[in-house]
């Protein structure tokens, strides 16, 4: 039989602890050793504290900036800023599983500047829906039509309804991308083969 000291006791604790300005205790911390036993899964690993050092940073490629939405000031800024990089906008800035638009190849000699754009599913006719235009600075500006990414497609007299779209959305694009130099846009010569591929050709100033 439990003594009425020890139920009042027990009152007490209770009464304690769900008292939310319950006093907290003052304790020493728990010994503890480090884990040095294999990994467990999904583990913290503490990144390496940053270096400061200019010179310890890493450098990279050329990369893409992809702008579904944006203004054409904020347009203007994201091209000035990308000396080694491809902006995009529209159905080009859709990311999808399949070929990407816009993937760019650069090279160069002593006199030209020669330059390669994944064009997959865009429309290779002669009219204003596609065009590549060559600034003195060495900036190339493509736009143009995606024809891929459709939901009904009519060839042969048969109609077709997609299963699967991976490849780029149709719609309007455009692609901008930095040469490593200023140009003679006099001397600009492309070409936009059925590889989807566009190879272009210019002289240097």
């Amino acid at each position: 039989m439990t003594s009425p000291a020890r139920v009042e006791e027990t009152r007490k604790n209770e009464a304690d602890s769900s008292n939310p300005r319950q006093r907290i205790l003052n304790v020493a911390p728990i010994n503890s050793m480090p884990y040095i036993g294999p990994p467990l899964p999904h583990s913290y690993i503490p990144s390496s504290p940053r270096v400061e050092d200019p010179e310890a940073m890493v450098k990279v490629g050329p990369a893409m900036v992809y702008c579904p939405l944006t203004t054409s000031q904020e347009w203007d800024d994201i091209v000035s800023a990308t000396k080694a990089g491809v902006s995009l906008t529209g159905t080009a800035a859709m990311g999808k599983v399949g070929p990407v638009i816009g993937r760019v190849d650069i090279a160069e000699n002593e006199n030209s500047y020669f330059f390669r754009v994944s064009l997959p599913g865009v429309a290779r006719d002669q009219t204003d829906s596609f065009s590549c235009d060559m600034e003195p600075d060495g900036k190339v500006k493509i736009r143009g039509v995606t024809t891929t990414g459709e939901n009904i497609v009519c060839k042969n007299s048969q109609i077709f309804r997609m299963q699967s779209k991976n490849l780029c959305p149709p719609g309007h694009f455009s692609i901008t991308f930095q040469l490593p130099g200023p140009v003679n846009n006099l001397q600009f010569s492309g070409a936009f083969g059925a590889d989807g591929i566009l190879e272009g050709s210019v002289g240097k100033r």
